[in-house]
């Protein structure tokens, strides 16, 4: 019963196709480039990277796809003309990494989910169906095909009396390029700020159109509290090399203090000891919230509190459900529930930098 369940399963998975698409204003497409890589002589090709940006309403133009008789996330029905065509996506390519976490190994809907959360960017390694059956075939580590480290670090820094804990330097007459010395023990360092990183954005904005003056402004106007997206040379150079613009969507947010808690509980005599409560949460968006939660029971004891929203029920996300579809999800198993949700200062972080707590569920 459980292989049957499991093949009606991936059989189902063939029509969780998220539908992906294509930009008309993206302007002048960037030729595909890849990293080379030693491959001990073995005939495997070259993982290729390709950042797709959309309009909101638009898609990436591709679907992906789970497939019985097919190892790995399958790229499938790329849309011509559209975004991924355009980029160098091929329908049959495996997909590796997303936002430079690795993902092959990854249940085929935490991946979904993953790109869903990206919003309108995504950062993709692909590998092409051949060289990814031989790879497997040869019981070779795909994680090892793929650079170690591209990801540039989301700080947030509170200041202490003395300041940030860094200074910026810049050359002369140069937009955009900002460098940072940070002070050891400082506030910047403790966040996580390696110095001689390169400033990539402020608060959630390119500065690469600021000058000096403005970026001093922008950091003054920050308060107490300021997010830096930093890379180092090595993450940097990656991304320029490739033509590729970096952005908070692929980071490494390990040192925020801000993140999604997952809450295990299985259901006592007198239930789980809480109650949910949609309400509005900004910008016109629902959410799920958790409310009345009693002292003592599994909610209160797996770590519960109140004014907490829901964002996944058993590992998959309820955006977009309404109230009676999230009770549901919730009662689906009779006696346990993992619920994925987020604190109200975080919440308000993630949607102050434009992301989804989604996005960085591996970390």
């Amino acid at each position: 019963a459980a292989a049957m369940k499991q093949t009606e399963g991936l059989e189902g998975d063939k029509a969780s196709i998220i539908k992906f698409e294509f930009n008309p204003k993206d302007g002048i497409d960037n030729p595909a480039l890849s990293l080379a890589e030693d491959t001990d002589g073995e005939a495997v090709g070259e993982p290729r990277f390709y950042l797709l940006s959309k309009g909101s309403t638009e898609t990436f133009g591709f679907c992906l796809h789970e497939e019985l008789g097919y190892r790995g996330h399958v790229i499938r029905q790329v849309e011509l003309g559209g975004l991924a065509q355009r980029r160098g996506l091929q329908d049959g390519d495996r997909l590796l990494q997303v936002n430079g976490c690795f993902v092959d190994h990854m249940e085929h809907h935490r991946v979904v989910q993953k790109i869903k959360a990206s919003g309108n960017q995504v950062l993709l390694a692909v590998l092409d169906g051949d060289s990814y059956e031989a790879a497997k075939a040869l019981g070779r580590d795909l994680s090892q095909l793929l650079p170690t480290d591209i990801r540039p670090r989301l700080c947030h820094v509170t200041r202490d009396k003395s300041g940030f804990g860094f200074s910026v330097s810049a050359p002369e007459g140069v937009k955009g390029t900002f460098q940072l010395s940070v002070r050891q023990d400082g506030p910047a360092e403790r966040a996580g700020v390696p110095s001689g990183s390169w400033l990539l954005e402020l608060n959630g904005h390119s500065v690469r159109s600021c000058s000096r003056t403005q970026l001093a402004r922008k950091l003054k106007q920050s308060g107490s509290k300021v997010t830096l997206l930093v890379a180092s040379d090595a993450v940097e150079e990656f991304y320029r090399l490739r033509g590729l613009q970096v952005t908070a969507a692929v980071a490494d947010t390990s040192w925020l203090p801000f993140r999604a808690r997952e809450l295990r509980m299985v259901k006592g005599a007198a239930g789980y000891g809480f109650l949910l409560k949609e309400d509005d949460y900004g910008s016109g968006a629902i959410g799920q919230f958790l409310w009345d939660i009693d002292r003592g029971l599994p909610a209160d004891e797996a770590g519960m509190k109140e004014g907490d929203r829901v964002l996944a029920v058993n590992g998959e996300s309820i955006e977009g459900l309404d109230h009676q579809e999230t009770v549901l999800r919730i009662r689906a198993h009779e006696d346990r529930v993992t619920l994925l949700v987020i604190d109200p200062a975080s919440d308000e972080f993630y949607r102050s930098i434009g992301l989804s707590p989604l996005l960085f569920l591996e970390d």
